[in-house]
């Protein structure tokens, strides 16, 4: 088939990386080894996040807009055979492919919508309707979380829940070809923008959590930057020599970052659910975060890491306390978490269900 993407939220060719652009990019991938040809149906983001009646206007008049050129250049070129788009919500409602594929008369899929019934009151109603025409319309709506799944269900069209667990291309991540060190002091790693709301709270609680156990032997890597960079570096500054700032780094250069390490450690603050925390364990890390959101979808606590209560540093704490200290269970949930990810949470995984799903 020929499919057209859109991700009206951060299109997969931005030049921010995030966890969205990530994720975009994987399911164009999915989507092409399935045996589909994908095309980018445009970068327009429908992205609103104040509100405001005004803006809220402009935003889907340009989607209108957007939409009807779209159409006339379909019908001069020839129009795909399925709209396909990824992380509609209500500050990104999608204003094309609804319009769309609706005139076209072809399916219309969606790939983690959220949908929370409380939007559908307020300054976000208009963008909520929108979230709520697509879910009725698709013929898949495909769920990354139970609570997407939740969410959408009570609106999405009846029988086209499909889940789809968080997923990774492993490609870039070869196995460990070096045991670690047994009695190296044992090392920590986050990887995560440095950027105010939740990536600077999840950054604030991991130097709370550290600041109580900083008399334990522990280093710390933290990949990423941004604009908070000088607040990060300052709340961790008491851990001296011991905290390495590597800055952004390639993604050819993360294999040997995660092999290097023996635990990572990332609250997770509001994360939808966390490619990061995917990729670390597949290289055999365990992982320390909160049980929050979707972060259980890609952590199985107990098991490949340890998911403490939300917003408490005591707990957080206590539990990267008890990795560093315990090396046989840290190396325990190491294996665990390699085998969960390489098991059931890579790219061809996620064609199998997308195939299937499409057909």
């Amino acid at each position: 088939m020929r499919i057209a993407f859109y991700a009206p939220l951060k299109h997969p060719e931005h030049s921010v990386p995030s966890g969205d652009r990530q994720m975009a990019r994987q399911l164009m991938s999915v989507l092409k080894a399935a045996g589909h040809e994908v095309s980018l149906a445009s970068r327009f983001s429908s992205f609103e996040p104040t509100g405001e009646a005004d803006a809220q206007r402009r935003v889907r008049q340009e989607g209108e807009r957007i939409a009807e050129e779209l159409l006339a250049q379909f019908e001069r070129n020839g129009r795909p055979d399925l709209w396909f788009t990824y992380h509609p919500y209500y500050k990104a409602p999608d204003w094309l492919g609804v319009r769309i594929a609706g005139a076209l008369g072809i399916p219309y899929v969606t790939s983690e919508a959220s949908y929370a019934r409380k939007r559908e009151q307020g300054p976000f109603a208009e963008a909520q309707a929108q979230v709520r025409r697509g879910l009725e319309l698709a013929k898949v709506n495909l769920c990354f979380t139970a609570g997407d799944r939740e969410g959408i269900a009570p609106v999405a069209r009846c029988g086209s829940l499909v889940d789809l667990p968080p997923f990774i291309d492993t490609t870039h991540l070869p196995r460990p070809a070096v045991p670690r060190m047994a009695n190296a002091v044992p090392r920590l790693l986050s990887v995560a923008m440095m950027r105010a709301g939740d990536k600077l709270a999840s950054y604030r609680m991991l130097a709370k959590a550290l600041f109580l156990i900083k008399e334990l032997p522990f280093s710390l890597v933290i990949v990423g930057d941004g604009p908070e960079r000088k607040v990060v570096e300052t709340m961790l500054g008491f851990l001296g020599d011991r905290v390495t700032f590597t800055g952004e780094l390639p993604v050819e250069q993360m294999a040997e970052v995660y092999s290097n390490a023996d635990l990572y450690a990332w609250p997770g603050c509001g994360e939808a659910y966390g490619l990061a925390y995917l990729e670390a364990q597949a290289m055999g890390l365990p992982v320390v975060a909160q049980r929050i959101r979707g972060v259980p979808a890609v952590v199985v606590d107990g098991v490949t890491g340890m998911l403490g209560a939300p917003c408490d540093a005591d707990d957080y704490a206590r539990m990267i306390t008890e990795l560093i200290v315990n090396r046989e269970r840290r190396e325990q949930m190491g294996a665990a978490a390699e085998e969960f990810v390489r098991g059931s949470r890579t790219l061809q995984h996620a064609v199998e269900i997308v195939a299937g799903a499409l057909t």
